[in-house]
Formats: C-alpha cells, structure tokens, sequence
C-alpha cells in the first residue's frame, strides 16, 4: 500500500516539470517550485512558464491537457512552506552540491518528519550530498535518478545510502512502480549509477571507433541500431537527440569521478568537431542542426544532411550500404565477425562495451537483472549487456578477447564456464549470479508475464497468427503475434475458436499480448492483394467473418478484458470496444483510422462509437449529437495520446481500469475479468438507436464538402466522408424507427464493400504499405 499522496519538485526545468507532469499523470498533486528571476514582476514567472510549456510539449509530458491544475506553481522563496504536507519532494536544481545542499537546509525547516526527500542528480554521490546534513535528514534522504522524458522513458534509478530509512525506501518504490508505473531498478552508490555508467562507455566507443575506423555518421548509425538491438537513432542521432552540448558535462563529470584505472579513462576522448559544432550552435535538434540537419532551399525544397566525419562540412544524406547490417539479420555474432568495416566497427564497439559491463557487477548493482532491466528501460535496448553476451554466445566472445588479448571480466569467465548468464530450469527462468550459482527470476507480487507463462508448457491452442494460453484461476489469455499484430482470418478463426474453448473450461478471458503494439488493425494487404485479383467475394467473406468474431466476442457469455498497451487501431480498436471491459496500460494509443486507407470501420466499430455516444449522459439531446460526435471521431482519424484521453474519446468506458506498470497489466486484467465473472457478469443487452436518416447524412455531407471547397480535404476524403455519414446516420431510417446492431454492421458491410473497390481507396492501402505514411488523394 502506497502512502504518496502528495508532492512536490523543486527546480522547474526541463526535467523537474516533466517530474511533475508524471506525477499529475498518475492523479498526485504536485508543487512544483523555482527560483525568483531578478527583477520579474511575477515572482512564479519560471515554474509557471514551466507549465506552459508542458501543455505545448511534444511528445505531450501530460496525458491530458486538464491535469496540469494539478501542479501548483510557485518559488523557492515564497512557497517552501507548502511542501509541508508532501509526502515525497524531488530535488531537481543544478548539479552542484554547494546548492543542493543549501537548498536542502531550507527545506529541512519546512517538511514534516519522514517524508522522503530524493535528488534527480545523475553524477553526485548519495554520501556527498548529505555530508553535513542532520540524521533525520538523512534517514529520509534518497536518490532518484528519472531519465528524459520522465513519462515515457521507464526508468527509474534508486539510491539509498547507509543510513536511509527502509521504510522510505520501500515507500517510495513501491509509488514509482505501482503508481508512476517506473521500471524500479535499485543501484549503489557509485559514478553514474547504472545506466548512464554503460550508456556514456558506450556513447564514447562508439563515437571514437566510428572516427577511427573511417565510418559516415548514416553506416555508423544504421550498424549501431536495430542491428544491435538499440533504437533507430543509432548513436549520433541519439546524440543529436539528446543535445550535443550535453555530452562534454557528463563525460567530464564521470570522468572526474571515476579512478584513473577505469576503462573508461582509456576508451573517453575529446573530439575537436564535437566541441566545433557545440561553439558554432549546432547542438543537435534543439539547435541549428547537429549530426543530421534538414535544410530548406529557396525553391521550398527539403534536403537531409549529414556532417562530414573527415571535412567537418555538412553533405547530402547518404544510404549507407553495408554487407554486415544485412548479415546481423542472422545474430549478433554474424555481425561482429562479418569483415566489413560495419562488422569491424560492431566487434570494436561491442566487445569494449560488453566487457565493460561484465566487469562492473557486483560493483554498480547486485546482480545481472538490474544492469539488464535498466540499459533496457533507461537506454531503450531490446537487450541488456548481459543478454546480448547470451546471443553472442558467453563462451564464444570470452574466447575471442582472449584471442585479442583482451581481458575477460571474471564474470564473463564463469558465464563462459557455465554456460550462459540466463537459463531455463524446470520451467523456470534463471540468472548466474557473481557468486557463479544460478537463480530463479523472481516477479514482484502483482506481476505477470506471459512470457513466463509461456516456460510453463505448450498453449491450449494455436495457429500462425494466435494463442490461446492457461494464465490460472480459470482464466484464459487470447495472443495475438502476427506481423505488427495485424488482424487477418487466423486471427478471427482463433478468436473464434478461443471462445468457444473458454466458454466450456474457464471462467473468464483476457485479450493481451507483450509486444511493442497491440494490434496495428486488419491485415490490409490482404485485402490489396484481393482487390488486385478481383476476389470481392473473399473480401466480403472476411468482414462478415470479422463481424460475425467480434459480435460472438461481444456477447460472450462471459466476461472477455481486454489488456492492450501501445498501439491499438483499426480492428484492433475494434477488439477493445467489443470486450465486456478493458484494463489498458497508461501508454494506449486507440483509434478507428480506416480513413486513412479510404476505407471505414467495417468490424462494427461505427456500431459501437454510434451506441457509446448515444448512452453518453452528458450528451445533448437530440439524435443527431451522438452521430455528430461519432463522424468527428472517424473522419478525422482521432487516435488517443493516452489512455486518460482515450476514456475522453469514448473508445475506454469510465469503469474501464488503467494501469500505469505495463508489468502489472495482464495480473490487473486477470483480475477484473475475475471479478466480472464472480459478480455473476451477464453481457450488456444489444444496443438499440434511433437515428436520423437522409437528413441527418445531408448535414453531414454538406460539412464535408466546406471542408472541400476550402482545400481543407480532398476529393476522396468526401468520398470515403459521404461513404461514412450514411453508415452513421443509419441509412434510410428515421427518428421513428428503431434501427438495430445488424442493421448498421450491414451498413458498414456495404459502405466497406463500395469504397474497397474504389482504385482510389485502392491507391492509398498501397502507398500505406509502401511508405507507413496515408496518401491525401
């Protein structure tokens, strides 16, 4: 039980406002404190504008806008005394000790005894701060080391020192896991913590091999990136990213804090066109440009580039082409030992940075699991070092630095003897520890995993595009893992198949799956590859089949959670509005995007938005408010930023749950359905509406068509617009007719069928496959 029910950031800049907007994010409010500028008349004038710029932030740092009244502005001078009632304050100002600790002595007059007091410092050790301070203050005292942005970057670093309370420690990782949703990772007190410790090494590899080895800034990046399982931004756009002028500060400060025998003193550098560029203002996006920089000619016309390693000039953009990134499609090891200079540069990276690693547990972290967990979360790698080791094979890359006369970390020497850092045993996972025995992964209570799941044994049944697995206490787990998740008639045929299962040996089912979507919709290349054959009866054939899946899903007679995180669009939105209930991890992005591709919901979606409008009881009266409402949504392909906002938009009920651990999220969703099923859940009687017919889809219409003549739409917008208003407006019925469910999935059946054969509709699924972005015909 968490006991965090206010709090307060000190230090208004970019991190300690997004501090606070996460803090907002999970409904706690939060002070949120600055310095007084000289001569400013308002004396809030920065934790204010501070504010303002998180209501304008992309990536938003608030999931919804109406959240930021609860943040509470004011200034260090004037407003201390309302941290009084905080149960945790975040120290977030400059990285400087004289003015934490200052600032520190200050606050210790105001907040009440055992709330937690934590500093974001990313370089300073625990002990260094609270040198000097009183015992109480220090047993209260932690860091918290947040990374950027706070919302979406999962990590969370924590420090307690030797004389830190337990208690507050617990207290204040179990709100961060539980309500803040943070991957909690514990550190020691040492240089750069974990993450930042690796990340830096790694950054500072990377950059030098790339220098010496004679690489372009594009072939380093596109080497160092999903090659190696780190984002697409490889390592000089993650500089660019991050900001150039960042980079000297850190490497300085660790350097500084670091001994002189440390690996890192020997592989660190300055590099004279960083510094250059940093002078010269171009310090990545936020400055003129950096690694990469877009320019705009006098003709309006966009050109991508890149900076010259050798000349230091900016050149065109460049496609790098290098055997060894399409030879990493077989492993990391095919990678490192292709003899290109891309394989080249992977070895020289790689084998410093993962030897590194391995020499530094139990120095910076008890165990493997941290340094996995947080270069994972905090750096946004697929795999930790220690994972990667696995895929290399931990015998293999000690023998190879052998080879080079490299040393090989002790760590390494027992993995290489025992086999791997990671095992399956008996059904379940395990880790090496420093001590070279192994041990049982084990989950913080309220998490499940089906990834866990899955080491238990086979699925209860399966094809090329599901599963359907055994979660326990009678519930059943319905994966999606086709491509993307996309949606085709394998999919519908185990949805079908999993109901009929569930509805004879369990209690309940959950709609859930760990991959990076949920569902990006219906396979529509499929559907492409129909159209381009003339097969309209296999296309009819798979939304009626889609129908028919969602309408049994629907109707189930007992209760179907749906569980997604990250994308859920098209038909995979339609799953969701279809469950008896959802349980969505906070980062859910929902919407019915049909348009996009000329096309409508087709899989009862229009039916479900129309129904939900219709029950909405702050809705106006009248039929035509919920028909106006649900085209707003569909036509303009609103996708929700969030799960709060999707619950705005109508695609989340208000009793739908949110879970901000995306850990947590299936043992969340098991429980709902549990208690849906214990409540004697009976499924919700089918919706019947009245709608306004022809004059309402004239209304419709004529508003599509202003938007027209101004430029504001295209010709096929109207079309696929027209198409839509007809569905909504419930075709030739009128206000005194009852028009059913079926009556408007027929509808959506026709309209689907019509614009489906349309080549302008077929032009846009086309370039949608080809280039991921819609084509405004």
């Amino acid at each position: 039980m968490t006991t965090i029910r206010k709090a307060a950031v000190l230090g208004a800049g970019v991190m300690g406002s997004g501090i606070a907007a996460h803090f907002a994010n999970a409904g706690v409010p939060v002070v949120l404190l600055d310095i007084v500028p000289k001569g400013a008349a308002n004396r809030n004038a920065v934790a204010e504008g501070a504010i303002q710029r998180l209501l304008a932030t992309e990536p938003a740092a608030l999931m919804r806008k109406a959240d930021a009244a609860l943040i509470t502005p004011g200034n260090i001078e004037d407003h201390l005394n309302l941290v009084a009632d905080a149960d945790w304050i975040v120290e977030a100002v400059l990285e400087d000790v004289g003015v934490k600790q200052a600032l520190y002595r200050k606050l210790d007059t105001h907040r009440r005894a055992g709330a937690a007091v934590s500093s974001n410092t990313s370089t300073i050790p625990l002990a260094r701060l609270i040198e000097g301070m009183p015992e109480k203050f220090a047993r209260d005292f932690l860091i918290t080391h947040f990374f950027n942005p706070p919302r979406y970057m999962r990590l969370l670093e924590i420090v307690g020192g030797a004389k830190t309370d337990p208690t507050t420690l617990a207290k204040v990782s179990a709100f961060a896991d539980e309500r803040l949703g943070k991957s909690v990772v514990t550190c020691k007190d040492t240089p750069g913590f974990i993450a930042n410790r690796i990340g830096v090494f790694w950054m500072q590899a990377a950059v030098g091999a790339a220098i010496d080895l004679g690489l372009t800034v594009e072939e380093a990046d596109a080497v160092m990136s999903r090659p190696v399982g780190v984002p697409k931004t490889g390592i000089f756009g993650l500089l660019d990213l991050a900001g150039l002028d960042l980079q000297p500060h850190v490497d300085k400060s660790l350097a500084g804090a670091l001994g002189p025998d440390d690996p890192y003193q020997r592989v660190r550098r300055e590099f004279p066109l960083m510094l250059k560029m940093i002078a010269d203002g171009y310090t990545g996006r936020k400055g003129k440009g950096g690694f990469y920089r877009l320019t705009k000619g006098a003709d309006g016309a966009r050109t991508f580039e890149a900076m010259d390693l050798k000349t230091g000039q900016y050149r065109p953009k460049e496609e790098p082409r290098l055997e060894s990134v399409e030879a990493a499609r077989a492993g990391l090891r095919a990678l490192v030992t292709h003899d290109d200079k891309g394989g080249r540069y992977a070895w020289r990276v790689l084998a410093e940075t993962l030897s590194y690693a391995a020499s530094l547990v139990p120095e910076i972290a008890d165990d493997i699991l941290a340094v996995d967990e947080a270069m994972r979360t905090g750096f946004a790698w697929k795999r930790g070092p220690f994972e990667m080791i696995d895929k290399m094979g931990a015998a293999w890359l000690a023998e190879a630095l052998a080879a080079e006369k490299k040393p090989v970390p002790p760590l390494l020497a027992a993995a290489a003897k025992a086999g791997a850092f990671y095992r399956i045993e008996g059904g379940r996972a395990q880790y090496l520890r420093p001590d070279g025995r192994y041990a049982d992964i084990k989950r913080a209570p309220g998490v499940l995993l089906l990834s866990d799941i899955k080491l238990k044994g086979p699925p209860i049944a399966k094809n090329g595009s599901a599963s359907l697995w055994d979660i326990g206490d009678g519930v059943a787990c319905l994966e999606f893992h086709s491509k993307m998740n996309s949606i085709d008639t394998e999919t519908l045929a185990m949805l079908r198949q999993s109901l009929d299962i569930v509805g004879k040996k369990f209690k309940a089912m959950v709609i859930h799956n760990e991959a990076e979507q949920f569902s990006v919709g219906a396979n529509v290349g499929l559907a492409l590859f129909a159209a381009n054959v003339a097969l309209w009866p296999m296309i009819e054939d798979m939304v009626s089949e889609g129908q028919a899946a969602y309408k049994a899903l629907k109707y189930a007679p007992f209760p179907v959670v749906g569980a997604p995180a990250g994308i859920a669009l098209g038909g995979g939105c339609e799953v969701l509005l279809h469950s008896a209930a959802v349980q969505a991890h906070a980062e859910t992005y929902m919407g019915l995007v049909e348009v996009g591709v000329g096309l409508i919901p087709a899989w009862g979606g229009c039916k479900e938005m129309l129904a939900r409008w219709s029950a909405h009881t702050a809705r106006p009266g009248g039929p035509m408010p919920p028909v106006v409402q649900s085209f707003e949504t569909i036509s303009m392909a609103k996708v929700s930023r969030s799960a709060p906002e999707a619950k705005e938009l109508l695609f989340l009920r208000p009793g739908d749950g949110i879970t901000m651990n995306r850990d947590r999220l299936l043992a969340d969703a098991k429980a709902k359905a549990l208690a849906l099923a214990a409540a004697g859940y009976k499924p919700a009687q089918p919706a019947e509406l009245r709608l306004p017919g022809p004059t309402g889809r004239t209304a419709l219409r004529m508003a599509v068509d202003s938007f027209v003549t101004a430029g504001k739409a295209t010709a096929h917008d109207r079309t696929v617009s027209h198409a839509l208003a007809t569905v909504l407006s419930g075709g030739d019925t009128d206000v005194t007719a009852v028009s059913t469910e079926d009556d408007l999935t027929a509808l959506e059946r026709a309209a689907f069928m019509t614009l489906v054969r349309n080549p302008a509709t077929l032009a846009r699924i086309e370039h949608m496959l080809d280039t991921g972005k819609p084509l405004r015909n």
